[in-house]
């Protein structure tokens, strides 16, 4: 045998037998035990399937650069809050009128946020993800320390969710993070709030718009609390008014807005009955001038969906861009 044939044949035989060796590690093991003992799985079908999983670098350099941490507001939003993107929101839409109609009227989430949400989670359907659920979360559960747990326990709700749909766990695509279909549910998410808004006795997020549309809503009301008919956020001018003392004070409303009213904030539009209302203040940075942010309650429960101010305000200034255009028409 040629010399070098032989080297790379013993090369790739250790890196399978490591591979091997990893998927049957001692953490591997004990959740295997975990699976079988707590929720009756069957311990030769769990370790055949994790005997598939593979190690993805790549989602591993993905998660160590979330988008918000690395870039400022201004390019955030330009990679978001696009033109295309506001087209797009008014085709779906369109398309999908009446079943956000309905949405809206059930739970009382307007159906521009759900519009943009949607939008911006998998441009309505047409990016939903490339990885394998089971290999994404193998990979951040197993070989990714500081969230191991958070995603161990996501791999626990994605094999319960993957016998309950009766699939196969191989079947499910999905984000490097293990998030899945139009609306980018993580598994717990998905056992949760997805909802079977056609009633054709299946909960599908993956290739309908009309359960991913009733799935957003019924997240948004149960977990993020949201106030039917009251105010979103409101984008102000701050004049000469110290607006310093009410910043970072978390994403949940914790500040009197009539406190800033009193100080001289002027807020047009604004309802006699919203005064009583309490806000969050945020400052964001841009190219051109720093904007202020007033977040009312149902601004925070956007970010109920994701914990970041940066995608709480795309998802806004998104939703309202395609209400203006879709007025318009």
């Amino acid at each position: 045998m040629n010399k070098h044939i032989f080297f790379i044949l013993f090369f790739a035989l250790f890196i399978t037998t490591a591979v091997t060796a990893d998927n049957n590690s001692v953490e591997v093991t004990q959740f295997i035990h975990h699976m079988v003992k707590q929720y009756h799985f069957d311990k030769s079908e769990l370790e055949q399937l994790f005997e598939r999983a593979k190690i993805n670098d790549n989602i591993l350099r993905l998660i160590s650069k979330p988008a918000e941490k690395s870039k400022p507001w201004s390019e955030y939003r330009s990679i978001l809050v696009t033109p295309k993107r506001v087209k797009d929101g008014i085709s779906f839409w369109n398309i999908n009128r009446d079943i956000l109609s309905q949405a809206q009227q059930k739970f009382g989430v307007p159906a521009e946020i759900i519009t943009a949400i949607i939008g911006i989670e998998s441009s309505y359907g047409s990016n939903t993800g490339k990885y394998h659920i089971f290999d994404s979360l193998f990979t951040l559960g197993f070989h990714y320390p500081s969230r191991g747990k958070f995603f161990r326990q996501q791999l626990v709700e994605f094999l319960l969710l993957a016998r309950e749909e009766k699939r196969d766990p191989y079947w499910f695509m999905g984000s490097y993070a293990g998030a899945m279909g139009y609306i980018q549910f993580m598994p717990d998410s998905f056992r949760s709030y997805a909802v079977d808004f056609d009633q054709d006795g299946k909960r599908d997020i993956w290739g309908n718009s009309t359960d991913a549309i009733g799935s957003v809503a019924n997240f948004l009301k149960k977990k993020g609390e949201w106030q039917r008919g009251a105010p979103i956020a409101q984008m102000i001018n701050p004049g000469n008014v110290d607006y310093q003392q009410w910043l970072h004070q978390g994403l949940k409303p914790s500040i009197p807005l009539q406190a800033l009213i009193k100080q001289g904030i002027k807020i047009p539009g604004l309802q006699p009955t919203f005064k009583d209302k309490l806000i969050s203040v945020f400052v964001l940075e841009a190219a051109e001038q720093t904007q202020v942010l007033l977040g009312f309650y149902n601004f925070y429960a956007i970010t109920r969906y994701n914990p970041s101010l940066f995608y709480a305000t795309a998802v806004y200034q998104l939703a309202e861009e395609i209400k203006q255009q879709v007025r318009q028409e």
